[in-house]
Order: structure tokens, then C-alpha cells, then sequence
């Protein structure tokens, strides 16, 4: 076997490619790992993330009608609020007054 220069260059080519190989793979490994298998995975982090958003959502939502609550609440405690609900809602009434149902279509 003669040793001359182009059997070392490939001999050097196999090896450096088996070596990069190996940190290829074990990238590659990983990056599978980390994106797809597990609790820490990135795709259940994209979920928990959508489903955090959805209920801050929520919440704002759920506030905002607490406090328009809160201020119908407040509303009620004048004497001529409160006698307004009753009328619209239950249609209480003076006597002598007659009331009159409209349905609205």
C-alpha cells in the first residue's frame, strides 16, 4: 500500500465528517427532546402560553363587568335609580298608573 497525500486527505475527510456527524446527531437529539417530548417541551410552553392569554382575556372581561356592576350597584341607592329599576325589570307601578308591555322585534 503506497501512503501518498490524496489517501490521507480522504482518510482525514471520512474522520472529520464521522466527527461532526456525531455532534450533528446529538444536536439534533436534543432539539427534538426540547421541542417536542416532555413536560418542559416547547410546544406545551406555546400552549400553557395561548391558554394564559385566554384567560387574562377572561378575566379582564370578567372585571370589567364586575365593576359596571358594582356601579349599577351604587346606582341603586338613590330613591328615583331604584324605583326606575323596578319598573323597567318588574314593572311595579304607582297606583292609578296603567302599564303598558311593548314587545320590541
Amino acid at each position: 500500500m503506497k501512503l501518498n497525500k490524496e489517501y490521507f486527505l480522504q482518510l482525514w475527510q471520512r474522520i472529520h465528517v464521522q466527527k461532526w456527524g456525531k455532534y450533528v446527531l446529538v444536536l439534533a437529539v436534543f432539539a427534538v427532546v426540547y421541542l417536542f417530548i416532555g413536560d418542559q417541551s416547547m410546544v406545551r410552553f406555546w400552549h400553557r402560553h395561548r391558554e394564559i392569554r385566554r384567560l387574562e382575556e377572561q378575566r379582564d372581561h370578567y372585571r370589567a363587568s364586575s365593576e359596571e356592576a358594582q356601579r349599577r350597584l351604587q346606582n341603586l341607592h338613590r330613591r328615583d335609580s331604584l324605583e326606575r329599576f323596578a319598573r323597567e325589570h318588574y314593572f311595579m307601578h304607582q297606583p292609578g298608573e296603567d302599564i303598558y308591555l311593548v314587545e320590541e322585534n
